[in-house]
Formats: C-alpha cells, sequence, structure tokens
C-alpha cells in the first residue's frame, strides 16, 4: 500500500461500511446553486471552475458454480466522490472510492477471511484514493501526471476494469497529442492498482509499464497501431512485449441501417524477467449490422498458443467485456483460446422506459493448441433508466466441456453519477 493509500483510509476502519451507505445520501445533498443540477459546472470565478464527481453503483450478484458447497450471494455499494479543479488549462483531480458488503456470503479474494465455501465475487470490501492527477491540456494535446484511469481504444489491451466495483487506475506519466487526424499517445506507469482493493496482497502490481498507442481518424476507417511493454517487478510471468494494430469501419446502408466491421492483429513475446520464452498472435474479426432497430454482429477471437507452453495474455485489460460474462477466461489457458460468437441486441422506443435495451449472446470456446473443446455459454441482458438510474440485469451460463465447470452468474444493478 502506498504512503497516501495509506494516509486516506487512516481511521476509516469500522466507519467503512457506514460511510459508504450514506454516501448516495451525501452525494444528493452536495451543494450546489438552486439553478444547477447535482454535479453541473460550479464556476468559481477568475477563470477557475469546481466539477463535483458523484456516482453510486448498488449491485447484487448471484454465482452458482458446479463442486462449490454454496452459491455465493453479494450484495454491494459502490460509490465514488471528488472534485476536479480547473484553471485555464490546468486541473487537479482528486476522487476516493468506497465499497462496502451489505451482504457478503461470497469469496472476495481477500486472505484472512478463512476458507469460504463460497464462489468468487471480486469485490471486496475497499476504501482508497481511487484517482489523484494534475494535468495540462489544449486542444486535444496535453500531459497527466498521477494516479489515473486509463482506456486505450475497447479496453481490450488497457482498461479500466469498470464493470467491477472497484476500478483499476494506473500511477503514470501519460501524454496525449491531437494532430489533425492523427491521435498519438504515450504511457509511463510504475504501478497497476488492481480491482482487489488496498487490503489485498494483489492491490497493486508494480514495474515498468509503457503504453504507445497512434492512429488516424478518416473518413471511413480509423486505423490504430500499439506496441504494450509491460515488465513486472513481482508477476513476471505476464512480463511480455505486444505490438499489433487496429482497424474499424462504419458504412451506412440507405433505408436499411448500418455496417461495422473491427480487425486487429498482434503479436506477443517474453519480456523482463519472465522466465517462459513465448511467442503468440492475437486475432480479432467482428462483423456487424444495424438493421432495422436490431443490432447483429458475428465474430472470432483467437488469443494463441505456442505449443501449450504459454498463451496470449492481456493483463492490463478490461477482460469481462471479453470472452463470456462468466469471466471463466480472466487469464488465458495455455493452450490458449478461440472464441467464436454471434450477438443480437435490440433497442427499444418505450417513452416510460428511456434506453431501453436487450442484448443476447451465444460463444463456442476451443483451444488454439490441442484441439480441446473447452465449452460454451450464453448470455443476455436487459437495461433501461428510471429518472437519473440506469438499471440492469444480467445473466451468463457457461457450460463446461474441457475447461473449468459449470457456472451460472446473475446481476441486478442500479447506478446514478452525476
Amino acid at each position: 500500500m502506498s504512503d497516501y493509500d495509506a494516509d486516506f483510509r487512516r481511521g476509516a476502519g469500522s466507519w467503512r461500511k457506514p460511510l459508504a451507505v450514506l454516501a448516495p445520501f451525501l452525494i444528493a445533498g452536495w451543494p450546489h446553486p438552486a439553478s444547477a443540477a447535482p454535479g453541473d459546472t460550479i464556476e468559481i470565478g477568475g477563470g477557475a471552475s469546481l466539477d463535483p464527481i458523484l456516482a453510486a453503483r448498488l449491485r447484487h450478484e448471484v454465482v452458482d458454480q458446479a463442486g462449490a458447497p454454496d452459491d455465493a450471494e453479494a450484495l454491494t455499494l459502490r460509490v465514488r466522490a471528488g472534485a476536479e479543479l480547473k484553471i485555464e488549462g490546468f486541473s487537479i483531480l482528486a476522487e476516493g472510492e468506497g465499497t462496502a458488503a451489505l451482504a457478503d456470503d461470497y469469496n472476495d479474494t481477500l486472505p484472512g477471511n478463512g476458507i469460504e465455501p463460497f464462489p468468487v465475487v471480486a469485490d471486496p470490501e475497499n476504501f482508497e484514493l481511487n484517482r489523484l492527477q494534475v494535468s495540462w491540456t489544449r486542444d486535444g494535446t496535453g500531459v497527466t501526471v498521477g494516479r489515473q484511469r486509463i482506456i486505450l481504444d475497447n479496453a481490450r489491451f488497457v482498461g479500466n476494469v469498470g464493470w467491477r466495483q472497484n476500478e483499476q487506475t494506473f500511477d503514470a506519466v501519460r501524454g496525449q497529442a491531437k494532430l489533425g487526424p492523427v491521435s498519438l499517445d504515450a504511457t509511463y506507469s510504475i504501478s497497476q492498482r488492481t480491482v482487489f482493493g488496498v487490503d489485498s496482497p494483489n492491490s497493486h502490481f508494480d514495474g515498468d509499464i509503457v503504453l504507445l498507442n497512434g492512429g488516424i481518424d478518416l473518413p471511413v476507417i480509423d486505423a490504430k497501431a500499439f506496441a504494450y511493454l509491460v515488465d513486472y517487478d513481482t508477476r513476471v510471468a505476464f512480463s511480455s512485449q505486444t505490438y499489433g494494430v487496429l482497424a474499424s469501419a462504419g458504412v451506412d446502408i440507405p433505408a436499411v441501417g448500418k455496417l461495422n466491421a473491427l480487425a486487429s492483429y498482434a503479436r506477443q513475446s517474453d519480456y523482463g524477467a519472465n522466465p517462459i520464452a513465448y511467442d503468440a498472435d492475437y486475432i480479432n474479426a467482428r462483423l456487424g449490422l444495424a438493421l432495422f432497430g436490431f443490432d447483429l454482429a458475428a465474430g472470432y477471437e483467437e488469443l494463441g498458443s505456442d505449443g501449450g507452453v504459454a498463451a496470449f495474455q492481456t493483463p492490463l485489460a478490461t477482460l469481462h467485456a471479453f470472452n463470456g460474462w462468466a469471466d471463466m477466461f480472466l487469464t488465458t489457458p495455455p493452450t490458449g483460446l478461440r472464441d467464436h460468437y454471434v450477438t443480437v441486441g435490440r433497442s427499444f422506443g418505450v417513452p416510460f422506459l428511456p434506453g431501453l435495451k436487450a442484448d443476447l449472446t451465444y460463444h463456442e470456446f476451443d483451444s488454439d493448441f490441442g484441439g480441446l473443446d473447452y465449452g460454451s455459454e450464453w448470455d443476455a441482458s436487459l437495461g433501461f433508466k428510471v429518472g437519473p438510474a440506469a438499471l440492469l440485469a444480467k445473466y451468463a451460463n457457461y457450460r463446461a466441456d474441457g475447461f473449468a465447470v459449470d457456472t451460472e452468474k446473475f446481476w441486478l444493478q442500479a447506478e446514478i453519477s452525476f
């Protein structure tokens, strides 16, 4: 734990859960002008302004996993609060994050809680400094220093793991530049602050992390090239160097809808202190069609294996968004992974349920090496808004064949942010 994490948490102790429970009410009472809504920018004068950061998420998660004596049931409340002070291109941002377990019949991944009979729900109770950064930006060009959120492209390689209650951030220096249609992004990080919370031995992974990303935005196609160099101090088996490209395109089809395509290729090998020499490929192809109110898509993603010895890994990614919501492949098996999937979504224009949308996805999982049939999965979700609150129901059903065990997960969630 860093010194300023310790300072931030000092005195929290038994106050952690009451603070998290009361936080939504404190958020509602955040001072703001009578004519402004909560979260609106507050003009201070002299060119300075203050942007409040206010967000709360309540989630009920149930996990039924074959072989576990009991189902996991977690009711967690996550609150973030802070502010960003802006003065003529300069800004200072500070944000705290707290997670309380209102029902805790689950394995939260923290040691010292005894031998728990429940499956894992990786949302431990936590109270921490989530972000503390200083930045200067003008016309898309600038630099940010400190603990910060970093999401690159579709978060497949670098993200904030936004699905979990505790957000992933980075202690880093990041520079960004915008030159017409060309964008450049370079980051040097000394620490990856994980979702497992400050009380976990895996609260952070230190090392030398270099993230380079550049692209060009053309009328039809967006193209990116990237290089990600990860040299961990202790998590050496995940040290790697990855070089790749990503392209996406969208074409309107008159009177029908829109055709979307995405393609990506990357090559990864061992780096730094990694004791295993390997080379592995990454392939991602997705074709989507927006047709008469439906969103249809089919895709293939491959995280390759080097002869079953080691496989392509993405330890900085937002993993929940890929390869099934049951999260069976957060670490790629040594034999690699091939994911064939199809998805259908539908948005409904219901006046009293704005944003009503349903999605259904089917996955077939196989190995890249050895011809193994891992299993299959159905994922479904339904979301809509009620006032300022976004409501979501999600379900994942993984059926094992040659990998892991049958797993079902169900979520009910309410989220509000300003």
